[in-house]
Parts: C-alpha cells; structure tokens; sequence
C-alpha cells in the first residue's frame, strides 16, 4: 500500500510541474488511475515466462514447424515510457517436446509487460523458448508501432519497426525462407 500511496504523490507532483491543478475534478483521481495502469502494464516483472513455458510441455513425435502468427501485444518503450502496440510471429521445430499453444502468447505478454526495446524483446522470447523448449530452432518476428516516434521526436505516424531472432536450423535458408513465407503470405478468411 505505501508503494502505490507514493507512485500516486509522484504521479500528483508531475501533474503540478506541467501546471495542471490536480485538484479540478478531471484530475482527482488520476494518481491512483495512472497508478493502477503502470501496475497492470508492467505486471511481467512479477512472472515467470519459464515457469510458464515448463508448466505445459508434452513429449511429442513432432518434426515440423509450429507457428503462432500474429501474436498482439503492447508495451511500453522503456526510454519515454510510451506504448509500444505490436504483433509477434512466434515458431519453432519440436525436438521431442511441443509446449501448450495458449503458452506461447502468454509467455510473450510476460514479457511485454516490462520497460522495453523491441530488439531486446525479440530476444527475450526467442532465449526463453530455446532454453526452455530445447528445440531444434526457433525463430521470432516482431512488427510494431513505436508511440515515441509517432507522437514525438520525428513524428512518423506510419512507420513499423520489425526485429527478428533467429536461433538453430531456422538459420538455415530454406527453414527460414519457409517461415518468411508463412508470415508474410496474405491472410486466409478468419475461422
């Protein structure tokens, strides 16, 4: 309670600084507000993504690609605290063991939910299946929109940032041409 009682008086005190009156009624409750927001937006610090990805794996026959395409999430970009909004492409080839799918989003939510870059997130999810899953490769795509060059700084409000880690056989050309391919194929009628 302490804690969230000062990130509240913090947040007052920056409200003061840009000349806002923290006392007019649009703002009364915005400290606890804003409070509440960080706490849920940065609620990865708190998570395991390992313990998740172990919680649910199988042994499995196997060999092929799995792939979870278009994987939305949200961040927060940890040099002006702005949203980072973003799909991830998330795959990798089984080498013995499959993980739940649901996992997989999960995980990567875990760690969106922590001050970030996208190359270092890139990174983060494709170590943490690597370590975890031991597959034969795996490999990440990350497309997103960066709020602190859409809303300040060059103002490019169509720009896409996308990073990708490529780890094991996915750097082989013709596994990573199949997985460019799959990602980047128009998409089919939703199910």
């Amino acid at each position: 309670m302490e804690k969230e009682q000062e990130f509240e008086s913090l947040v007052k005190r920056m409200l003061t600084l840009l000349g806002e009156d923290t006392d007019r009624e649009g703002l009364i409750k915005t400290p606890k507000r804003v409070q509440k927001a960080f706490e849920f937006m940065t609620q990865g610090y708190g998570q395991d993504p390992k313990k998740v990805l172990n919680d649910a794996l199988f042994q499995s026959d196997n060999s092929q690609m799995v792939l979870i395409k278009d994987i939305e999430f949200y961040s927060l970009c940890e040099h002006h605290l702005l949203p980072i909004i973003g799909r991830a492409h998330v795959a990798y080839i089984p080498n013995g063991k499959v993980v739940g799918l649901s996992k997989i989003p999960r995980m990567v939510d875990i760690f969106a939910r922590r001050l970030q870059i996208q190359e270092q997130l890139t990174e983060q999810i494709a170590n943490a299946i690597n370590e975890v899953i031991a597959p034969q490769g795996v490999g990440v795509v990350i497309q997103a929109r960066h709020m602190c060059m859409e809303m300040r700084g060059v103002e490019k409000t169509h720009s896409n940032t996308t990073t990708s880690s490529l780890k094991g056989i996915f750097l082989k050309s013709n596994t990573r041409k199949e997985f460019f391919d799959i990602i980047n194929a128009p998409q089919a009628t939703r199910f």
